[in-house]
């Protein structure tokens, strides 16, 4: 819709938003102070308008009425947030700037916000100095310490170079200790069951955290396990699976990361592609009045000797398999070594530590290998790009069978900060009263969870001011959503973040030290370098304004170098053009420069689409779809992008074996979602099915589902059939 500029606003503008009258009056009358002293259209004056006449109580009308007003004739990319300079001196990066500045950039440097851009430059073209600096802000301690950071005389079938040669440590272990950035008595977790909404907050310190994953390790050297066996965890992400995740990983053994809402095939998959030996599960997952049998799907996936944690309360009643053991049994094999320290097993950096999996475009996952580098990217991030620190109490509705889970692990431990888990569904009042009552600082959401909050107004009364940024992953994010969002937080930033289990990190992202426009990313991560790719291939020069597919350099310091089933090098680095002697890096989206520096995401360039912060491939939704009814000759599985912006959307266009006008899609549409859900992911959801002719495809009969997504973009898809 059409905004007035702010200074057309009238009293009865805004009572027509429902606010009342004396109520608009004041609200006018400070809007006209803040125009008086900044204009009526800058940044400065966004700023003061959010700051001080913005409030989360009144209608989201008026805000966007103030923002889109505020920004009528600005054009692309106005900044939502804008650094304050005095707070920039606080952050992480500020801090080790006013430090080191003119050491790392010379007479170039003048203050943290001013020259973060040429900071940015100076981690990709300096990459021993600046990895050293940030691996000593985190107290990385080294059993062996690296030879360099990095060497790049490798072979040509790894390109990205080997970092930390020589180096031996182990990462969970960095996360335990003791050091300047954390005690033994800081809390490290809070957390609290759904349904328990009415009760104090749950915490734990370093000391119990780390009591405990010591006794969880000395029971897994019981269950006498080979030497870095691969070990799953099928749970939600709670207290006990962080437990059980840093347990495994001090004992030297490698995570296998399978997500809790996988059907027993998809779970069966992945143990199989692992060669898992062991697996932690929980009897059941609650939510609300369902409870959802876990531990029945990893007995139906055949999965090898279980660990079953109960749900609720110490005990359960249910009956195990033969070899399977409880929880209490399991950790009775080390009642001897309680409080005994583990003395944890220390690994080479290129050292496998986590297994997780991406959807490639076959129907079987990506089995991408974390080495012990990958975890320092994730907290390496956190520390630059959310500014983690030791007071911070971090949440992030995820889970470890996605980098996610491990990333906040990682994110919040190693940075000194305190992790804040709500063990239930994030969907409702009960996660926005935890984020209140945790004193949450730092918040991450994917932007289909601020959609349902938006919408269900399931955070109102509850104080979220204490939060300092937003971190938003997983899918494109929608600027609407977003500038409600930062007004929950009184206008907090939310710092956009996108990468990759590959990359163990991100590659772009948002600063606090720079402005933010909504769901925009206003840097390239640290250490990272950002190609576009024009028609014919080849990278747009640096800083050009333009959209297509997007490359990485090859020196991302955590990303990955082996794919257990599959060829690293084919995937990722076949056939892509060489800049400066360096060949880049496939990624696969489509990424657009604008005209004030920003990035934007515009979905795949393949055939694989971003559903709720999952990739997945076109066929094997097909697979499932092609025989849900016996009228279907083919189907074609698109990602299509909202015309208002946000994640993608899932539409599936239909040819059936015989023209007939009788079919009902409405119901075929119930049908694809029922068996998706059923054996794919219960997360998954069809937003439409379009009836065709026949699908679009090329002259070797592959389908063009690039072209079918053009064809149905936008709420009138069916007209343009």
């Amino acid at each position: 819709m059409a905004y007035k500029a702010i200074d057309s606003i009238t009293t009865r503008d805004v009572e027509a938003l429902g606010v009342a009258g004396d109520v608009a009056e004041k609200l006018l009358g400070d809007l006209k102070e803040v125009i008086r002293n900044y204009g009526t259209a800058t940044p400065e004056t966004w700023t003061e308008i959010s700051r001080r006449i913005l409030d989360p109580n009144l209608p989201f009308s008026f805000h966007q009425m103030m923002y889109y007003g505020c920004y009528k004739d600005f054009g692309p990319d106005p900044p939502a947030w804008i650094p304050d300079p005095k707070l920039a001196l606080l952050t992480n990066v500020g801090r080790l700037l006013e430090r080191r500045g003119k050491e790392f950039l010379g007479s170039k440097y003048r203050n943290p916000v001013s020259s973060f851009s040429d900071f940015q430059e100076f981690s990709v073209s300096n990459t021993e100095v600046y990895w050293k600096a940030v691996l000593d802000e985190l107290n990385m301690s080294f059993s062996v310490p690296p030879q360099c950071i990095l060497d790049k005389n490798t072979s040509g079938d790894n390109p990205g170079g080997v970092w930390l040669p020589g180096a031996y440590f182990n990462p969970a272990r960095n996360c335990l200790s003791e050091n300047s950035k954390r005690r033994l008595g800081d809390i490290v977790i809070r957390w609290r069951d759904e349904g328990s909404d009415h009760l104090p907050v749950n915490t734990m310190t370093l000391r119990e955290l780390r009591a405990q994953a010591w006794l969880a390790a000395h029971a897994l050297n019981a269950l006498n396990l080979e030497k870095e066996s691969a070990i799953a965890v099928d749970m939600p992400m709670n207290v006990h699976s962080v437990i059980i995740y840093l347990a495994i990983v001090l004992s030297g053994h490698v995570v296998v990361s399978i997500a809790d809402s996988f059907s027993p095939r998809e779970i069966s998959t992945r143990l199989k592609i692992s060669n898992a030996k062991a697996i932690f599960t929980q009897d059941m997952i609650i939510r609300g009045d369902k409870s959802i049998p876990l531990y029945r799907r990893v007995v139906d996936a055949e999965a090898p000797i279980a660990i079953v944690i109960p749900a609720r309360g110490s005990s359960f009643s249910m009956n195990l398999r033969k070899n399977d053991l409880s929880w209490d049994n399991f950790l009775g094999k080390a009642r001897n070594f309680r409080d005994v320290e583990f003395i944890a097993v220390e690994k080479p950096a290129g050292a496998c530590t986590n297994i997780l999996f991406s959807s490639g475009t076959t129907g079987e996952p990506k089995a991408i290998v974390w080495t012990n580098n990958a975890p320092l990217k994730s907290a390496a991030d956190a520390w630059c790009h959310m500014d983690v620190q030791r007071s911070d109490v971090v949440a992030w509705p995820t889970n470890l069978g996605w980098m996610m889970g491990p990333w906040l692990v990682y994110a919040s431990l190693m940075n000194g900060a305190c992790m804040a888990l709500y063990n239930g569904s994030p969907l409702g009042s009960g996660f926005a009263k935890f984020v209140q009552d945790a004193e949450v600082t730092i918040l991450g959401v994917i932007p289909s969870l601020v959609r349902t909050w938006k919408n269900s107004n399931c955070t109102s009364g509850y104080d979220w001011s204490r939060i300092r940024c937003f971190g938003s992953t997983g899918e494109a994010s929608n600027v609407d959503e977003n500038l409600w969002l930062m007004g929950r937080a009184h206008y907090k930033p939310v710092i956009e973040y996108c990468g990759g289990t590959e990359i163990g990190g991100g590659f772009v992202s948002g600063s606090l030290l720079q402005p933010q426009s909504l769901s925009a990313f206003s840097t390239a991560a640290m250490g990272c370098e950002l190609f576009i790719l024009n028609e014919d291939g080849y990278p747009l020069p640096p800083n050009m304004l333009g959209i297509g597919e997007l490359a990485l350099g090859p020196h991302m310091f955590g990303s990955s170098s082996k794919l257990l089933n599959a060829n690293h090098y084919d995937i990722y680095f076949k056939g892509m053009p060489t800049l400066h002697g360096k060949i880049l890096r496939r990624h696969g989206d489509v990424f657009e420069r604008t005209s004030r520096g920003y990035y934007r995401a515009h979905g795949r360039a393949d055939d694989t689409m971003n559903l709720g912060g999952i990739k997945v491939s076109s066929v094997e939704i097909e697979r499932v779809c092609n025989h849900v009814d016996d009228k279907i000759l083919e189907t074609a599985a698109i990602g299509v992008p909202p015309p208002e912006g946000g994640p993608e959307q899932l539409v599936i266009a239909v040819v059936f074996k015989n023209p007939v006008h009788d079919n009902d899609l409405n119901h075929l549409k119930k049908s694809f979602n029922s068996e998706l859900q059923k054996k794919l992911n219960p997360l998954f959801k069809v937003s439409d099915v379009v009836s065709l002719p026949y699908l679009p495809r090329t002259a070797t009969n592959k389908v063009m589902r690039r072209v079918l997504r053009q064809r149905l973009a936008g709420p009138d898809r069916h007209s343009k059939l």
